[in-house]
């Protein structure tokens, strides 16, 4: 099922990451009393009363001759386009100036839902300027205090209350994986190689695939979907009209896999925005292939030296296995669909109780955690309570005792003993009187 969507747009500095921050939850968006801090869209899948919707945060729209203003105005434009509902912040305290004037007449150009969300009203300068606003010209105004958390109940309300009642999803048993990576790297190649025919169009040209394509094909007598996305742009390019979806409908993809396939060029070598790319699946939870394609063209490194450097340059990634392929020539394809379906199943793993105890028991006695003021984190014992991705709660004396450092030990202890390849682990603690859910 499609979800709506919900953009969040505005000239800078009137608040619209803390208002995403507050809407989503968590703290995702930076924050930061320059302008023009926020330069991709910032996207997230949000729950309210039983009701889903993805949100996307914009960089905020401005008349200067900054560099970025121009990829920031197309981004916003983007995220309009996408849009079913539109939340336009202003800002209560400084009133409207021109660039709120710009703003408004994009919005008129979009004929979608407009709400007219009026922040940094806790003040009664602010409470004054909110009836300056309504000659912008739209139906819907709310004020809201994103510092505050006051009129959000209001505004979510107003957001949510046309979208159409959601249905769960039915899972039809297939893995599906998505194919995601920078322009260029060949993942369109390599969904081809995989399908074994050309079903997905095959370009040298960055950019090539417009959307996400679903494919369903066989592989050993069973059923799995390939998505293959459009390739991420950097921070900073201006998208082209054909390619405009492509950062939104690949986060949408990634949302919706069972397992993410990050595909890297072995001839051009890690750059950070792969790292960036990894970033999304890993923030999703998703179990994770890295795919080296291209290394028919490396003739200066073996795999090990080139594994070696990859896990330096992917440190967050440790866990996640490594596939080297050529998708041009089909060289090693026939190793990648197995690394799939195993860090498909180690995502979805239940582990006895007795077991993940016993592993945490032995890890702290070998390494107890250190003591903190006197005071010295006591682990009493640990449930499993979720899968993909793995998650236990730790149950402790004060779990404000809990090191950084130690929660990683304690992760890796626990890859040491139980094989968990390729999924990522979370390891929430709780205080021994908090509920194990």
């Amino acid at each position: 099922m499609k979800l709506p969507t919900v953009a969040l747009v505005g000239r800078p500095n009137v608040g619209k990451s803390s208002i995403f921050n507050r809407i989503v939850g968590r703290k995702i968006s930076i924050i930061e009393d320059t302008p023009g801090v926020t330069r991709d869209r910032i996207y997230q899948t949000v729950t309210y009363k039983d009701l889903r919707f993805n949100l996307i945060d914009t960089g905020g729209i401005d008349l200067s001759e900054d560099k970025f203003n121009e990829d920031i105005k197309m981004q916003a434009e983007i995220a309009m386009d996408e849009a079913d509902v539109i939340v336009f912040v202003v800002d209560g305290i400084e009133g409207i100036n021109s660039n709120d004037l710009v703003v408004r007449d994009l919005l008129y150009k979009s004929k979608k839902k407009i709400i007219v969300a009026i922040n940094k009203v806790d003040s009664n300068k602010s409470k004054d300027n909110k009836y300056d606003f309504y000659e912008l010209g739209f139906d819907n105004y709310i004020e809201i205090s994103a510092e505050h958390g006051t009129g959000f109940e209001k505004l979510l309300n107003e957001i949510t209350k046309d979208f159409p009642k959601q249905e769960p999803e039915i899972d039809d048993g297939r893995i599906k994986f998505s194919v995601i990576g920078r322009p260029n790297v060949g993942k369109s190649s390599l969904v081809n190689a995989i399908l074994r025919e050309e079903r997905v169009l095959v370009s040298d040209e960055s950019g090539t695939t417009r959307d996400s394509i679903d494919t369903i094909f066989k592989y050993d007598k069973e059923e799995y979907v390939v998505i293959d996305t459009a390739g991420l742009r950097k921070k900073g390019k201006i998208y082209e009209s054909v390619e405009k979806y492509s950062l939104i409908r690949t986060m949408k993809s990634i949302e919706r896999s069972d397992v993410c396939v990050i595909v890297i060029n072995a001839a051009e070598g890690v750059i950070e925005h792969d790292k960036h790319i990894a970033s999304y699946a890993l923030e999703a939870g998703k179990p994770i292939v890295l795919v080296v394609n291209k290394w028919d063209l490396v003739t200066d490194k073996d795999m090990k030296t080139y594994t070696e450097e990859l896990r330096g340059e992917f440190q967050f990634l440790s866990y996640v296995p490594i596939v080297f392929l050529s998708a041009l020539t089909g060289n090693r394809i026939h190793l990648l669909m197995p690394e799939i379906i195993k860090v498909y199943n180690n995502s979805r793993k239940t582990i006895k109780t007795s077991i993940i105890n016993n592993v945490i028991r032995d890890a702290y006695d070998l390494n107890p955690a250190p003591s903190y003021k006197g005071k010295r984190l006591k682990i009493y014992y640990v449930v499993q309570v979720g899968v993909a991705p793995i998650r236990f709660n730790l149950f402790v004396n004060d779990k404000g005792l809990v090191h950084f450092s130690y929660l990683r030990y304690l992760e890796n202890k626990i890859r040491e003993n139980i094989d968990l390849e390729g999924t990522p682990i979370e390891l929430n603690f709780k205080n021994k009187n908090e509920k194990d859910i």
